[in-house]
Parts: structure tokens; C-alpha cells; sequence
């Protein structure tokens, strides 16, 4: 093929590269695409919630001192709740609410900066050995140990939501992030408090300083 007719073939291709890298980010008439920022926020933080609401549940049942059963209790209804609006958001985006994508891979190259618990985890989820020894300890043990899981996983949610206001302008998902940085980082402050009244501490911040 001659340079002259070639230079047509090789811009229409490139249309054609953008125009799929745009549906991916942006999906149809604007929504959120599927390997866009927004819908790898809604995925991951639908996981990350529900760890700590089933945390809240465990705590919950053991019969905790007022003030812990009444943060569970917080966490389970605010979370849930916020979970189930992640989930409303990808059906009404006409997303998955799974991925064959890694998790925390939308903030890839964005400053992702915390250690996760685990090669390919989200930052703050408690390890499955952590969960079972929530579940076998009573009493004040219980206590401390789910403050400072609850800590870190907060921590966790805390970064997910700044890096998502970092990478998207859709306010919805704007909003939301906004109040999980807010909400939860009231909720790290009254932790720590607990977490002093019982002679403890928080486990070392995997926030950047």
C-alpha cells in the first residue's frame, strides 16, 4: 500500500483505539465505563464495606460495652447502606458487579500509596487469620482487637476515597467519597479515644504522613 493511501488506514485506526478507550472509561451517554475510576470505586469499596460491616456484626453479638455496640451498630447501617448504593450505581451505569480486574487497579499509576494487608488486597482489610481470632476472643480482648482492625480498615476506606476525588469529577461518586473521608475519619479519632480508655493503641497508621 502506498504512504498516501496508508495515512487514512492509520488514522482511522486511531479513532478507533480512542474511541474504545473512551467507551471503557465513559461506557454509553457519559456513564461511567467499566475499567473507569467510578466503577472500580464502586466494586472495591462494596468489598471493603462489607468487611467491616460483618466485623461490626461480630463485635455486635458478643455483648460489647454500650459505646462499642453502639459504633457497630453505626458501621453496619451507614456501610450497608453506602454499599448498597455502590451496587445501584453499577447496575444503573449497566455494569458488572464483578471484575476480572485486581482489586485497587483504578488507582494504578494514580499514588496508591499504602501496603495493603495482602499481595493484591485493598489497604486496611483485615487478614482471615485476624477475622478468626475477632471471633474467638470475649470480653475487652474483643474490644481492642476490633478497634484496631476497624482503625485500619477505616484508614483503608479513607485512602480509597481520596484517591478517588483525585480521578473523578462525577458527583455523585464525588459526594459520597467526600463523606467517607469525613465520616470515617470522625470515626477513627472516636476509636482511638476507646482505644486509650481500654490502655491500647491503634495499630501503626498505613496512612502516608
Amino acid at each position: 500500500m502506498e504512504k498516501s493511501a496508508r495515512k487514512p488506514v492509520l488514522i482511522v485506526c486511531a479513532v478507533l483505539v480512542l474511541v474504545a478507550a473512551a467507551f471503557l472509561l465513559f461506557g454509553r451517554d457519559g456513564t461511567p465505563g467499566d475499567s473507569s475510576p467510578e466503577a472500580g470505586f464502586a466494586r472495591d469499596m462494596a468489598t471493603h464495606h462489607a468487611q467491616a460491616v460483618e466485623m461490626a456484626f461480630v463485635v455486635r453479638d458478643k455483648n460489647p460495652a454500650r459505646e462499642i455496640r453502639n459504633l457497630a451498630f453505626d458501621i453496619i447501617t451507614t456501610q450497608s447502606n453506602q454499599r448498597g448504593m455502590f451496587q445501584g450505581w453499577l447496575q444503573q451505569w449497566d455494569l458488572s458487579q464483578a471484575t476480572d480486574q485486581r482489586p485497587m487497579a483504578w488507582m494504578a499509576g494514580h499514588g496508591h500509596g499504602a501496603t495493603p494487608t495482602a499481595p493484591g488486597a485493598m489497604p486496611g482489610m483485615a487478614s482471615p487469620q485476624e477475622l478468626a481470632k475477632l471471633k474467638e476472643l470475649q470480653g475487652a480482648q474483643a474490644e481492642v482487637l476490633f478497634l484496631q482492625l476497624m482503625i485500619r480498615h477505616h484508614e483503608g476506606g479513607v485512602e480509597m476515597a481520596e484517591g478517588l476525588l483525585k480521578l473523578s469529577k462525577r458527583d455523585e461518586v464525588v459526594s459520597m467519597a467526600q463523606k467517607i473521608v469525613q465520616g470515617q475519619s470522625g470515626e477513627i479519632k472516636l476509636m482511638t479515644d476507646l482505644l486509650k480508655q481500654r490502655g491500647a493503641q491503634p495499630y501503626p497508621s498505613i496512612l502516608a504522613s
